[in-house]
C-alpha cells in the first residue's frame, strides 16, 4: 500500500496552528484516523511508503502500520490523545488476565473440531497441489483462518486443546496449522483487532510454504544436515516468497513474513541477516510461535521438547533471536502447563490443564481425572490459582508434566468422549 501525501492546504495549515498539538509515541494498535505520522519505530524506507509524514485518513494506512510497526510517534490535538495514555496502562493490565471465554471449552470443542478438520483439509491439498505442479489456490484460506478466530474467540483453550494432537507423519502439514492458530490466539491475546488476527493467521498458516520447493531428501533426513544441505533449506523463505508474491488478493505483509521469519535481532538470521529494526511486527510474532511449535514436536531426527523446556530455550534466546516484550507474553498466554497438557500432582493424581492464568504461570485451572492410586474418579475443575487443598489439607500443586497416554488417558480420545457427550446431550 502506497500513500501519496495530499497538496498543502493553507487554510488547514492555519487551522492546525490554531489548536493545541502535541505529540507522543503510541503503539500503533491505538492509532486512529486524523492523527498525524511524525516518526516510525524503524526507517520509513523499511515500510512502504512514498513520503516520511502523513496524516491517517483510511483504514488501510492503519493496516499496513500495525502489520509494520510496534509503536509510532504522532502529532495530534491534545484532547484526542489523553484518553489514549490510560488504554495503554488497561492493555497492560489485560495481558495479565486470562483471555475472555463466551463459551465452555467442553462446549466450544465441536466447533474446534470442524474449524481444525478444515484446516488439515485445506493445508493438506495445498501442500499437494504444490508438489504437483498444480497452480497455487489459496481461495478457502481465508474461511479456514476466519474459523479458527471465531472458535479461539469463544474460547482459545479448545483450539489449544486441537493442537496437541499431532501426527509426526504430518509434520509439516500439521505444523503450518499449529503455527497458524498460535498466531491467531497471540493476536487475540495482544488485543490485536479482528481483521488482524485473520492476516496474522494466514501469514501463520502459509509461513513454511516455500518447503515444497526443498527435496524430501533434505526435510526428512534423520541425522544433521551438511552445509549444502542446510543452504538449501534455507532457500524455503524465498521460495514461498516466490509462491505468494504473485497473490495479490492476499496483504503483502504474508508473503513478507513468509521471507523473514526466520531472520532475528542479533542480525544472525536467513535469507537477508535483516537487524532487528528491520523486521516487521508479524514476523517478530510468527517467529516465535514457529520455534514453539518446532520444538515441541516430535521430528524424525528427535524427540519433541515439554513446554516448560520450550519455554526456557524462547526465554533465552530473547534480544538475540527473539523479540523480548513479545516472548514475555507469549510465556504470559501460554503458561509452563498449556491447556490440554497432562499432569501429575504432588499428592499423586492426574489431572488435565483446562486454561491457563497469565499472572500464574506455575497454577492453571485442571480437572482431576485419577486419584492418587491412579483410579478413575468423578472429574472435578481445581483452579490452581485459588491455592487449594487436597483431601489431606494439603495445597494442590503440579509435580511433573507427563506425555500424552500416560495411565491410558489420551487427549484425542477425550476430546472424541466431549465433543460426543456434547451431541448427546
Amino acid at each position: 500500500m502506497w500513500f501519496r501525501r495530499p497538496p498543502d492546504n493553507p487554510k488547514l495549515s492555519n487551522q492546525r496552528a490554531s489548536v493545541a498539538l502535541t505529540r507522543t509515541r503510541l503503539p500503533v494498535d491505538l492509532l486512529a484516523p486524523g492523527m498525524r505520522i511524525v516518526k516510525l519505530d524503524r526507517p520509513w524506507t523499511e515500510v512502504p511508503v512514498l513520503f516520511q509524514g502523513f496524516t491517517i485518513d483510511n483504514a488501510d494506512q492503519l493496516s499496513l502500520l500495525r502489520h509494520y510497526c510496534d509503536w509510532v510517534l504522532v502529532e495530534a490535538e491534545t484532547r484526542t490523545l489523553a484518553p489514549l495514555m490510560s488504554k495503554i496502562e488497561a492493555r497492560r493490565r489485560r495481558r495479565e488476565q486470562p483471555m475472555p471465554e463466551s463459551r465452555s471449552l467442553e462446549s466450544e470443542l465441536p466447533g474446534a473440531s470442524r474449524a481444525y478438520a478444515a484446516g488439515q483439509r485445506f493445508v493438506s491439498r495445498m501442500l499437494a497441489d504444490i508438489e504437483a505442479g498444480n497452480m497455487l489456490d489459496l481461495t478457502d484460506s481465508r474461511p479456514v483462518i476466519a474459523a479458527c478466530v471465531t472458535s479461539i474467540s469463544a474460547n482459545p483453550n479448545a483450539m489449544f486443546w486441537m493442537n496437541r494432537i499431532k501426527h509426526q507423519d504430518a509434520y509439516t502439514a500439521e505444523h503450518c496449522l499449529r503455527v497458524a492458530i498460535f498466531a491467531v490466539a497471540f493476536a487475540r491475546f495482544l488485543d490485536f483487532p479482528k481483521q488482524d488476527m485473520e492476516v496474522i493467521g494466514l501469514c501463520g498458516l502459509l509461513h513454511d510454504i516455500g518447503k515444497m520447493h526443498v527435496p524430501k531428501t533434505i526435510l526428512n533426513k534423520p541425522g544433521a544436515l551438511n552445509s549444502e544441505e542446510m543452504a538449501e533449506m534455507k532457500r524455503h523463505t524465498e521460495y514461498g516468497f516466490s509462491l505468494l508474491q504473485s497473490h495479490h488478493t492476499l496483504d503483502p505483509i504474508v508473503a513478507a513474513v513468509c521471507r523473514d521469519h526466520h531472520e532475528r535481532l542479533d542480525g544472525r538470521g536467513y535469507p537477508r541477516g535483516l537487524e532487528a529494526w528491520q523486521i516487521s511486527r508479524f514476523a517478530r510474532l510468527i517467529s516465535i510461535v514457529d520455534a514453539y511449535d518446532a520444538i515441541t514436536s516430535d521430528r524424525c531426527y528427535r524427540a519433541g521438547l515439554s513446554a516448560s523446556d520450550a519455554m526456557r530455550i524462547l526465554f533465552r534466546e530473547r534480544n538475540k533471536q527473539f523479540d523480548p516484550e513479545l516472548i514475555e507474553a507469549f510465556i504470559r498466554m501460554i503458561g509452563i502447563y498449556p491447556p490440554g497438557s497432562l499432569v501429575e500432582m504432588t499428592n499423586g493424581e492426574i489431572a488435565v490443564v483446562i486454561g491457563t492464568h497469565p499472572s500464574y504461570k506455575l497454577r492453571p485451572r485442571i480437572e482431576i481425572l485419577l486419584n492418587g492410586d491412579k483410579q478413575p474418579i468423578a472429574q472435578r475443575l481445581v483452579d490452581l490459582k485459588d491455592e487449594p487443598t487436597d483431601d489431606n489439607g494439603h495445597i494442590y500443586t503440579i509435580a511433573a508434566p507427563l506425555p500424552d497416554g500416560a495411565y491410558d488417558i489420551s487427549l484425542s480420545r477425550r476430546v472424541r468422549d466431549m465433543i460426543r457427550n456434547q451431541s448427546i446431550s
